[in-house]
């Protein structure tokens, strides 16, 4: 049986179907990506019912069995959260990928989000500079759309038909307030 320890004392770990999976540092574009998103909700959601919750904090889907750390999550009902993690499903959860996180993120842990309610999950490719957004429809994660941060070359090749096509920002599902822009999501101080 898995002891699972909190605080300080606890290693980088997840726990997915009773087994442990010791996780990796964080590659600098993929903590760019983090602290965007980040600071966008915590922007957003100050002085709201809803918290934004940055990489590190656990969430406890059954003790032992599926303990996991999103990049970025929020809650909504502030009666799962605890000193020691949230103890439910948060409303809306970011993962992003790195080479070893793939096949976790798009599969169990998808599953999981899906599996116990997550209303919106975005998956964010930081290499190819993409989110997936996946919104849970009658128990069911369907892809709602996917946006893309193009860059100035791909721009250029394209027709003022695609460019006309080209998403900027979106709104989340959960905050219909609330404008997402693409550029700030991948922005990464080291290429200006």
């Amino acid at each position: 049986m898995v002891e699972y320890v909190t605080g300080r004392d606890r290693q980088r770990y997840e726990i997915l179907d009773g087994k442990i999976y010791m996780m990796a540092s964080s590659k600098v574009p993929h903590g760019f990506i983090i602290k965007n998103i980040g600071t966008m909700f915590s922007n957003f959601l100050k002085g709201k019912k809803c918290i934004p919750f940055f990489d590190g904090t656990d969430v406890i889907f059954e003790e032992k069995k599926d303990v996991v750390v999103p990049d970025f999550f929020v809650v909504c009902n502030r009666d799962i959260i605890d000193e020691a993690g949230i103890f439910g499903t948060p409303d809306f959860v970011v993962e992003v990928l790195s080479p070893s996180s793939v096949k976790k993120d798009r599969g169990y842990k998808k599953n999981l989000y899906e599996k116990y309610g997550v209303k919106e999950l975005w998956i964010v490719n930081p290499e190819e500079r993409y989110i997936e957004v996946y919104l849970l429809k009658e128990g069911k994660f369907e892809l709602d759309n996917v946006y893309v941060k193009y860059s100035e070359k791909d721009l250029d090749r394209m027709t003022e038909k695609e460019l006309s096509e080209v998403q900027t920002e979106f709104k989340t599902s959960l905050f219909g307030d609330f404008v997402i822009q693409i550029d700030e999501v991948f922005y990464n101080p080291l290429e200006h």
